[in-house]
C-alpha cells in the first residue's frame, strides 16, 4: 500500500513538472516568434533559444523518468498478474474438489446419520460445528475466487492503460527530440554570427551589466538604510545588523531551518540569470554579475512571499520599476521589477501571499522578477535557499 501511494505521488509530481515545462517551452517559443518580428538582436535570440533548449532537455529528462516509472509499474503488475492467476487456479481446483466431496455426501440422510452416529452429545455438537464451518469455508472460498477474478480483471485493464501511456510518452519524446535538434541547429547558426562580431556583443553585455550594477547598488542602499531606520526606531545605533527581539530571533531561526525548502517567488518560471559573477552564457569572454537571480515568468505573473515576514520597504528603483523588501528576523528577501504592488510598509505577509504583479519589458517582451536574498547586509545565493532552483 505504501509503495503504491509513493508511486502515485511520484507519477503526479512528474506529470505536474512535465506540464509546467511544456507551458514554459510554449511561452518561450511565443516570445521568440514575437521578438523575431520586432527584429530582436542576435544576442537576445540566442539567449531565448538557450532557455528553450534547456527547458526542452529538462522535458525530455522528465518524460524519460515517467516512461521508466511506467516500465517498473508494468513489470510489477505483470508479476502480480502471473501470481494471481496461479493462486486463482489453485483456489478453483481446491474449490472443485470440495464441491465434489460435498456432492457425494449431500443427502440430508447422510448428514443426519453423521450426527446420530455420535458417541456422545459433545461429539454431536462438535460434528454440527464442523458442518457449519465447512459450509462457511465453501462460501468464503467462493467469495475469494470472485474477488481475485475482479482484481485480475482490474490489473489487466490497468496494464493496458500503462502500456498506452508509455507508448504516448515515447512518441512525444521523439517529437521533442526532433524539435530539439532543429533548435540546436538554429543555435549553431546564430552562434556563428556572434563569433564574427564577438567584440561588439561583448560591449553590449558590458553596457547591460552597468545598468544591472546600478540597480544592485540602489537595492544595497535600500537594505542598509532600512536596517538603520529599524534599529533607530528600536533605540539602537547599529547600522548594518538588525537588533533582534526574541520573536524576530525565532523567526530568523525558522527561516534558516527552511534553507533549501523555500518555495519559488513565482508560481512558474525559469532562472535567466544566476547569482554571482560568471561568464556570460553566450559570449564567454564577457563577465556578468548579479546580487540575486532573475526569473522569467508568464506575462501578468505575480511575485509571492517565500516566507512569513513583514514588509520593510516599498520603493521605486530607477530602471527596475518597484521593489518590495520583506524582513524575516535578520533575513531579507527582495522582489524587484514589480509593476503593481499589493502590500504596504509594516504589513504582515504569509508564505505564498501575492505581493505584486511583475513588470513586462516593452523592448524584450519578457516578464522578469529580480529576486534577492540577504542576511543583514550580506548577499546570499537564492538558489541555496529556494527548493530546486
Amino acid at each position: 500500500m505504501g509503495a503504491s501511494v509513493f508511486a502515485q505521488s511520484g507519477r503526479e509530481e512528474l506529470e505536474k513538472r512535465r506540464i509546467e515545462l511544456q507551458n514554459e517551452i510554449r511561452r518561450i517559443n511565443e516570445l521568440r516568434v514575437s521578438n523575431q518580428k520586432k527584429r530582436q538582436s542576435v544576442l537576445g535570440q540566442v539567449e531565448d533559444l538557450n532557455q528553450q533548449i534547456q527547458s526542452t532537455e529538462n522535458l525530455i529528462k522528465v518524460t524519460n523518468q515517467q516512461a521508466n516509472l511506467l516500465t517498473r509499474e508494468i513489470n510489477t503488475n505483470t508479476n502480480k498478474i502471473a501470481k494471481l492467476r496461479k493462486d486463482l487456479e489453485e483456489l478453483k481446483d481446491d474449490y472443485a474438489k470440495m464441491i465434489r466431496r460435498s456432492y457425494k455426501s449431500k443427502s440430508q440422510q447422510s448428514r443426519i446419520m453423521f450426527l446420530l452416529s455420535s458417541q456422545s452429545f459433545l461429539q454431536a455438537y462438535k460434528r454440527l460445528q464442523y458442518m457449519k464451518q465447512y459450509s462457511n469455508y465453501r462460501h468464503q472460498q467462493g467469495e475469494e475466487i470472485k474477488a481475485n477474478t475482479m482484481e485480475l480483471q482490474q490489473l489487466n485493464s490497468q496494464l493496458v492503460q500503462q502500456k498506452e501511456q508509455k507508448e504516448a510518452l515515447i512518441a512525444e519524446n521523439r517529437k521533442t527530440r526532433a524539435q530539439l535538434e532543429i533548435n540546436r541547429k538554429s543555435q549553431q547558426d546564430l552562434m556563428a554570427t556572434i563569433k564574427q562580431k564577438e567584440g561588439q556583443f561583448a560591449s553590449q553585455i558590458r553596457q547591460k551589466q552597468q545598468a544591472i550594477d546600478e540597480i544592485d547598488r540602489a537595492i544595497e542602499r535600500m537594505v542598509r538604510e532600512s536596517i538603520a531606520k529599524a534599529n533607530k526606531e528600536s533605540g539602537s545605533s547599529e547600522r548594518d545588523t538588525y537588533e533582534l527581539t526574541p520573536a524576530a530571533r525565532a523567526l530568523a531561526a525558522d527561516f534558516a531551518n527552511n534553507k533549501g525548502k523555500l518555495p519559488w517567488p513565482v508560481r512558474s518560471g525559469t532562472v535567466s540569470m544566476r547569482f554571482g559573477k560568471h561568464p556570460h552564457p553566450v559570449v564567454k569572454s564577457a563577465m556578468v554579475n548579479s546580487n540575486g537571480v532573475r526569473i522569467d515568468t508568464e506575462e501578468g505573473g505575480k511575485a509571492r512571499a517565500v516566507f512569513n515576514g513583514t514588509v520593510s520597504e516599498v520603493q521605486a528603483v530607477k530602471g527596475a520599476n518597484k521593489a518590495v523588501m520583506l524582513r524575516h528576523g535578520d533575513y531579507i528577501t527582495i522582489y524587484n521589477n514589480l509593476d503593481e504592488v499589493f502590500v504596504k510598509r509594516g504589513q504582515q505577509v504569509t508564505t505564498g501571499q501575492d505581493i505584486g504583479t511583475i513588470a513586462t519589458s516593452k523592448s524584450t517582451g519578457k516578464t522578469t522578477l529580480h529576486f534577492l536574498l540577504f542576511k543583514n547586509t550580506e548577499k546570499m545565493d537564492p538558489a541555496s535557499w529556494i527548493y530546486k532552483m
